[in-house]
């Protein structure tokens, strides 16, 4: 099967589902066939499970394989699973499953993937690729490369959310501006989000899956078993076909494509907003020739460019105005960093008689 061309041609969201792990081969019939019915086009089932510590369930391995099989061809659903080395692919391929996808425990590694790679050459199969676990957008455009170099083309980018130490809300923080970033350098690359592993509670897909479709994601790929409650691996995630039916018909699917009745209004607001990022930019720079006079100033004077207890009481302040701005403070906090190191930047060409305009200087 093609997945780009079936995921470009079909209307959104594209929907991939399946159990974390396949447990039984009741399970699957069972999840297989009442999927089937909900417009799911590929089943999902985990076969071999990397776990973050050992003892914990690690999948049933390739004894799944024939169970996997089986439900496919009952209920007409291609199949998809995670390979995390050469010997998971000789084995899925012999199996006979239509999809592969790379972890994002996988993804991290180019060791990993370039076996991935190799084992693929010669072979016609569709690939897709979670974020590694940490926000490194050249690791997984690098992931894509290497697939593309083996002759591997018919890929997608799964969005996954990135590892944190202990976040209050996610188990995965999404970090959207990353997905966002491949999409600007691969944007004919299609993109599925993962809201199971990015929230990894029930009661949080909703709210990320219809954030991915408001970002123009293609579709969605969720962990759906028929007992959540007992599944032998990330059970709080997991939802019921029943739940995953209602998930869907709460999203609320919004167009890219703008009418032309609206598009003279659109128009009006994004002129608006471009005179305001002028505006922006242009006390930006004022704000950096204040920086360079600055410089010279602790130059003269002997000053280190950098006063703690400044910046401690200038962060303070800003932080604790972010509500009357009608800003997260994240965004605060994110802005006014940015302004300080390119203040630092400036002062510093300056004190130190770095007067060349490269701006890699810092």
């Amino acid at each position: 099967m093609q997945v780009q061309s079936q995921i470009k041609q079909s209307k959104r969201p594209f929907l991939i589902a399946g159990p974390c792990s396949a447990e039984s081969p009741e399970q699957l019939l069972l999840l297989a066939n009442q999927l089937k019915q909900r417009n799911v086009s590929i089943l999902r089932a985990g076969i071999w499970k990397p776990r973050t510590r050992p003892g914990s369930f690690e999948g049933l391995g390739e004894v799944a394989l024939p169970w996997l099989m089986e439900a496919s061809e009952e209920s007409g659903l291609p199949v998809a699973i995670e390979v995390a080395n050469a010997d998971h692919v000789e084995k899925a391929l012999k199996a006979g499953v239509d999809v592969l996808w790379i972890g994002a425990r996988s993804t991290v590694n180019p060791f990993t993937v370039q076996e991935i790679a190799d084992s693929l050459r010669g072979v016609r199969i569709p690939v897709m690729v979670k974020n590694p676990v940490n926000p490194d957008l050249n690791l997984w455009i690098g992931a894509f490369e290497r697939l593309e170099n083996a002759g591997i083309n018919d890929l997608v980018a799964v969005h996954r959310g990135f590892s944190v130490y202990a976040h209050p809300k996610y188990r995965n923080v999404p970090s959207w501006e990353i997905p966002l970033a491949l999409r600007e350098k691969l944007p004919e690359l299609p993109m599925l989000c993962d809201p199971s592993h990015i929230g990894g509670k029930r009661n949080l897909l909703l709210e990320i899956a219809q954030k991915g479709m408001d970002l123009n994601m293609d579709g969605l790929m969720v962990e759906v078993h028929p007992t959540p409650d007992f599944a032998l691996s990330d059970a709080e995630q997991q939802i019921t076909p029943d739940d995953f039916s209602l998930l869907i018909s709460k999203l609320v699917l919004r167009s890219s494509n703008v009418s032309l009745s609206a598009l003279a209004q659109l128009e009006q607001f994004r002129d608006k907003t471009s005179e305001m990022d002028d505006t922006i930019f242009d006390i930006l720079k004022k704000r950096m020739q204040v920086s360079n006079e600055l410089g010279r100033f602790k130059k003269e004077n002997a000053i280190t460019v950098f006063q703690q207890e400044r910046w401690i009481k200038i962060i303070s302040e800003r932080m604790g105005k972010a509500a009357d701005y009608d800003l997260s403070p994240i965004f605060v906090r994110q802005i006014m960093d940015a302004i300080h190191q390119e203040s630092i930047r400036h002062q510093t060409r300056v004190m130190n008689d770095l007067l060349s305009n490269d701006p890699s200087i810092d």
